[in-house]
């Protein structure tokens, strides 16, 4: 997946830091666009280091379509709130794999002057 994972919608590579290693990790994630940033399934359940770790710092580097953006304010929603900014094809795919969380993130100001360098 990471041939084309950031170059190809759906999928994008999430950079975050590890909350309790400090390592800095790259993560393939589904992402869609919102009109204030992105919002992303969570596949694996709402309990994933990867989204623990953007929650703890609150803030991501995201990879998609070429382009890396920074974003942060993340939060998790409900899928009843979330499920129409999904596109529908693949909202009968989240109803199959019971996927009820998701992460938003807006966009912000390019990395707060932090480098992801651990």
């Amino acid at each position: 997946m990471r041939l084309f994972a950031g170059w190809v919608p759906p999928f994008s590579i999430v950079t975050h830091r590890g909350r309790r290693s400090g390592n800095i990790y790259r993560t393939p994630a589904w992402a869609f666009r919102t009109k204030d940033g992105l919002i992303f399934a969570a596949l694996y359940g709402a309990n994933s280091d990867w989204i623990k770790n953007v929650v703890t710092d609150e803030r991501a580097e995201v990879k998609r379509l070429g382009r890396s953006a920074d974003y942060g304010a993340p939060r998790l929603v409900e899928s009843s709130s979330s499920m129409r900014h999904m596109p529908a094809a693949f909202r009968p795919v989240f109803r199959l794999f019971h996927v009820r969380k998701f992460l938003r993130v807006e966009a912000s100001h390019p990395n707060g002057g932090k480098e992801w360098s651990k």
